[in-house]
């Protein structure tokens, strides 16, 4: 699935929207997600995404965040359910692509309609719907609630649900999948932790990457912005509007293998849960933890910028292991000191806040 586009934007031209709906030469599977809140413009953009190379259009009715909601589009469409099913059946009728519809349980705690704005777009004519499990002005501070979802796939068999929301390892997809009723299961934050979820998936077990395993993933998350953007100076300006905050997402990453974490998991999503700097549960010690290990997980703002510059610069992932660790002996105990006082560093909660 693409990032999302304002359709009004898109087709005035603007090239960072026309960016997202770039498909990569090795996807074999693309969808195009679009905010749009009229028949005409999400018809119009249902063409150039098929001229594209997308297999379906997803119309994006759970985005909580204010640039969105602001405009009458995202999640705030869900106050008024006939009004956004009006919409979507005028889409599928006309759209060159499937139309599927991305929406949240409600817009607050009193006023959910998940199932009603469901089985309207059912009616609708959506190919499938994805429920996030949790209400426009939750955002992310709630887990999400997969026993509605569950009575959604429940009251509608005939549509396809996909459900969304706290997924971070292969088994937690796996309960989704079988005990929610979910045709599929989709993933946000959790791959921006580990983004080999979808093969842990596949393969049906944890992979337990090293720090030298990540360290060459995140190299290689690097290239390809290096090649995107140019491989000189202005290039890695616009690159770094992006690498440093991936690594907000990258630090929280641990082992969690089902024996350790799974029973843990049913009783409260992993994904919100707060982990020490070392799990006892898996036998780590702070002290006896290697100082690159320490420092790809260190929730500093300033170790994220200093680890984006070493992936992107470093000439090999053995010369990135060498200046981490250089890095990591001299700045690491200061960084961390930051953070334990408070000042280095967001924290996970603001940062999931902000969508």
């Amino acid at each position: 699935m693409s990032e999302m586009a304002f359709t009004k934007q898109l087709l005035k031209g603007d090239r960072v929207e026309k960016a997202r709906m770039v498909k990569a030469s090795n996807e074999v599977c693309f969808g195009f997600q679009v905010a749009t809140k009229t028949i005409t413009d999400g018809v119009a953009v249902s063409k150039l995404a098929a001229e594209a190379g997308a297999s379906w259009l997803d119309i994006n009715c759970g985005c909580p965040i204010y640039e969105a909601t602001r405009r009458g589009l995202g999640a705030a469409l869900l106050r008024k359910p006939k009004a956004l099913a009006k919409m979507v059946a005028g889409i599928v009728l006309e759209s060159a692509l499937p139309v599927t519809v991305k929406i949240r349980t409600g817009e607050s705690e009193k006023k959910i309609n998940a199932p009603l704005v469901a089985e309207l777009l059912h009616r609708a004519g959506a190919a499938a719907v994805t429920i996030h499990g949790r209400t426009m002005e939750q955002r992310y501070k709630r887990p999400a609630d997969w026993s509605l979802i569950s009575s959604v796939t429940a009251g509608i068999p005939d549509l396809r649900i996909i459900g969304n929301g706290d997924v971070l390892t292969h088994y937690e997809a796996d309960i989704r999948m079988k005990e929610h009723g979910c045709h599929a299961v989709m993933v946000g934050r959790g791959a921006l932790i580990k983004p080999w979820l979808f093969q842990e998936y596949k393969e049906k077990r944890e992979l337990m990457l090293s720090a030298s395993d990540r360290v060459g993933i995140y190299r290689k998350l690097a290239s390809y912005m290096r090649e995107h953007f140019g491989d000189d100076a202005w290039g890695k300006t616009k690159a770094f509007y992006f690498l440093p905050s991936h690594f907000a997402f990258f630090y929280r990453y641990r082992h969690m293998p089902a024996e350790v974490y799974g029973a843990a998991s049913r009783a409260y999503p992993l994904l919100n849960t707060r982990l020490d700097l070392a799990e006892a549960a898996l036998g780590e010690e702070l002290d006896s933890l290697p100082l690159i290990e320490r420092l790809l997980r260190c929730e500093s703002d300033a170790a994220h910028l200093a680890l984006a510059n070493i992936v992107y610069d470093s000439t090999s992932d053995a010369d990135a292991m060498a200046m981490l660790e250089k890095v990591a002996s001299e700045q690491l105990s200061g960084w961390e000191a930051e953070v334990k006082a408070g000042s280095g560093g967001r924290g996970g909660e603001e940062r999931e806040s902000e969508g």
